[in-house]
């Protein structure tokens, strides 16, 4: 699966279809409904009418799928958090679409609207945590207590390791008041609430207090309360591959994004990922598509997620940061050769680079805008769309599954991460997004900003167009060229395995025009420009070289004449680097 141009897009802050169900039928009071337009941590209106209202738009940029952040039904308000569920991360029922986003047959009408047009739709799944509803005897939130200084119990009294059993049929049998180092209880009011019933089995969570993000408790830790489920027994792990099997087969989902991967054991992914993938294909999904958010930026780390752990994919976090480095920042350009020369960490029997959905900014982290006004102060407006579509060329020509996240197309910028990168694209009345800065274009978050016409619109609808014209710079093989000495022109082919018709990618961090004479696997022939601004032919030289001059932070393209001789190797610099083509696999060319 090789060949994908996501939308990344939060439910709540697209478009809002339908006002009826901004409250989720729970009332006008803001702390039981969760729905206040004014704060930035609130449900503010977004639902699945206005998704499929706006499907033209989103379709317009080139997209391909459809990735949705979690859409079930959450605890609307946690009051010690005093903000709601609006992100979708705090799940009660795992089989019904909150109400403040819409119903089930809405969710349907959306997928089957987007299977109509050639576009898939994905799901951001949570198979860690659920909302906060179990508490324990000893007080709310507490500190983690570790395996080491209290030991589970199974229900008769015997101290255990649960890694001796993680995902084993034989998972010993635990009781609530006994085997944990903190007693859960339940409220009268919500021991039934969660869905399916088997959630509401206190003995099925880890129950040792909050997480502090490391080590042990980093896997059984509760994040800020939420009920950290026990993936290691074995009645977790079948209990979350039938949730997800259901949305697959009722609803045609086409594929998972997988939250806090890294915070669940490994055993469990080795039983889940296999069966849920198996589970697809007899649905009749040959392409069924999981990938992992491991937040991390290193490959020996986050490869071991589609090696080990038998995943197909993990988010890019390591490009996110090479890309920032590259496009913002204007680092020495050979930090991307080095990037991409570490790419054979994912590779194994099934599964590769070339798979990993690649993306610029997160709800989390970030956007690409906003990092791009951080690390360059006082930097014109032009300087900074300049570098934001770089950072775009640099995603959609490289390997990998571009990902664009909402509002990212209309400049959308903001502070920081979370919240404060959760903007609106309708009307906004939140005080903090009124306040923010948009790139390339004078609008403000004080009116809907669903502009065809924004320059980052354009360019990202200009740059999936020309990869699905040319599907060699989506899934061809990616070939290191050239680097610069410091800022200035970072070179790459991308060669398709049946045509053999080389493509060379040049981009330009620096703010200057740069030449540079890039090493290809013909000599003496005529590349004709298909992007950029740039000559239209150059010509290879004796030794298989082609000089290129590329505008400040901008990118050029050439496309070869004709096939690579099989009887010519690549120039002797480079011949140790001869690109490996991606296997073949569900979903690509």
């Amino acid at each position: 699966m090789t060949d994908e141009n996501f939308y990344f897009v939060m439910a709540d802050r697209f478009s809002n279809g339908d006002t009826t169900n901004d409250d989720g039928g729970l009332g006008s009071d803001p702390m039981v409904s969760g729905f206040d337009p004014t704060k930035k941590g609130f449900y503010n209106g977004g639902d699945l009418a206005g998704l499929l209202d706006k499907i033209d738009y989103i379709q317009g940029l080139g997209t391909t799928s459809i990735w949705l952040t979690p859409s079930f039904k959450n605890k609307a308000v946690q009051p010690e958090d005093n903000s709601a569920g609006y992100h979708g991360y705090w799940i009660t029922d795992f089989t019904q679409i909150d109400p403040h986003l819409g119903t089930n047959d809405e969710l349907k009408a959306l997928i089957d609207e987007a299977h109509s047009r050639g576009m898939k739709v994905y799901f951001d799944i949570i198979t860690n945590h659920t909302a906060d509803v179990i508490g324990y005897e000893e007080g709310a939130r507490k500190t983690y207590v570790s395996k080491d200084a209290k030991p589970y119990k199974t229900a008769a009294g015997e101290e255990f390791d649960d890694r001796d059993f993680a995902a084993s049929k034989d998972f010993p049998e635990l009781a609530a008041k006994t085997s944990f180092p903190y007693v859960p209880v339940l409220d009268k009011a919500e021991e039934d609430l969660k869905v399916p019933a088997w959630l509401n089995d206190p003995t099925l969570y880890h129950n040792r207090g909050d997480t502090t993000f490391q080590g042990e408790d980093s896997y059984y830790g509760d994040f800020f309360g939420l009920d950290d489920l026990f993936t290691e027994n074995p009645k977790v792990v079948d209990g979350m591959e039938e949730i997800y099997k259901t949305w697959i087969g009722d609803f045609g989902v086409d594929g998972f994004r997988i939250d806090t991967m890294k915070h669940v054991n490994n055993e469990f992914w080795q039983e889940f990922g296999p069966e849920v993938l198996s589970y697809a294909k007899t649905q009749g999904k040959d392409e069924f598509f999981m990938f992992g958010e491991v937040f991390d930026t290193t490959k020996s780390f986050t490869s071991q997620f589609t090696t080990r752990n038998k995943m197909q994919a993990v988010l890019d976090f390591p490009f996110q940061e090479a890309a920032r480095n590259f496009a913002s920042k204007s680092q020495d350009t050979r930090s991307l050769e080095t990037f991409f020369a570490g790419d054979d960490w994912y590779t194994d029997a099934d599964s590769n680079v070339y798979q990993l959905p690649t993306f610029l900014g997160n709800h989390d982290m970030g956007r690409i805008g906003s990092f791009i006004a951080a690390d360059n102060p006082g930097s014109t407006g032009t300087e900074q769309v300049a570098r934001d579509q770089l950072a775009h060329e640099l995603m959609y020509f490289s390997r990998g599954n571009p990902v664009i996240y909402y509002g990212d197309e209309q400049g959308f910028t903001g502070p920081g991460g979370d919240q404060d990168a959760r903007q609106t694209l309708f009307a906004s009345q939140v005080p903090e997004y009124l306040d923010d800065d948009l790139l390339g274009t004078d609008a403000t978050h004080a009116t809907d900003n669903f502009n065809a016409g924004h320059p980052l619109y354009s360019k990202i609808s200009q740059l999936a167009a020309l990869t699905k014209e040319h599907p060699a710079l989506r899934d061809g093989a990616h070939q290191h060229r050239y680097a610069s000495d410091g800022p200035g022109i970072y070179a790459f082919s991308r060669t398709d395995s049946e045509d053999q018709r080389e493509y060379v990618v040049a981009l330009n961090n620096s703010e200057q025009p740069q030449t540079a004479d890039v090493p290809t696997y013909m000599d003496k022939r005529t590349y004709t420009r298909i992007y950029g601004d740039a000559a239209a032919e150059a010509k290879t030289s004796a030794d298989g070289k082609l000089t290129v001059t590329v505008p400040p932070l901008s990118a050029v393209v050439y496309e070869s004449s004709g096939r690579i001789p099989h009887s010519k190797a690549a120039p002797p610099s480079h011949s140790r680097n001869l690109p490996r083509h991606p296997p073949t696999m569900a979903g690509s060319r």
